[in-house]
C-alpha cells in the first residue's frame, strides 16, 4: 500500500505557471507507471500525463509542449510542470501509481487548479 499527497496548486492567470508535486509515502521505484489526472466540473477524470520507470512519457494532446512531468525516486516525489495555463486546464488534479496498468490502484486526495481569465 501507498499513500499519494498531492500539492501546488491554487489560483493562476492565464498564461501562467504552477508545478503540482506528488509525495508518497514509500519507494515508488516499484510503482512503474506514475501519471496525473483531472477532473473538472461535470466532466470525467481524465489522464493528464504518465511516466514510467525508465522515463519515458506520454501526454494528452491538449497539453502536450505545455506540461511536464517528471519523478524523483530518491524523492519518492512526481511532478507535473504547467506552464501557458489556459482556463480550459482549471480541474482537480490528481496523483495516481501502480504497476503495469492504467490506471494504476493508487490515488492521492487530488489539489485544485484554477485558471483565471
Amino acid at each position: 500500500q501507498v499513500q499519494l499527497v498531492e500539492s501546488g496548486g491554487g489560483l493562476v492567470q492565464t498564461g501562467g505557471s504552477l508545478r503540482l508535486s506528488c509525495a508518497a509515502s514509500r519507494s515508488i521505484f516499484s510503482l512503474n507507471l506514475m501519471g496525473w489526472y483531472r477532473q473538472a466540473p461535470g466532466k470525467q477524470r481524465e489522464l493528464v500525463a504518465i511516466i514510467n520507470s525508465g522515463g519515458s512519457t506520454n501526454y494528452a494532446d491538449s497539453v502536450k509542449g505545455r506540461f511536464t512531468i517528471s519523478r524523483d525516486n530518491a524523492k519518492n516525489t512526481v511532478y507535473l510542470q504547467m506552464n501557458s495555463l489556459k482556463p480550459e486546464d482549471t480541474a482537480v488534479y490528481y496523483c495516481n501509481g501502480g504497476v503495469g496498468i492504467v490506471p494504476g490502484p493508487y490515488w492521492g486526495q487530488g489539489t485544485q487548479v484554477t485558471v483565471s481569465s
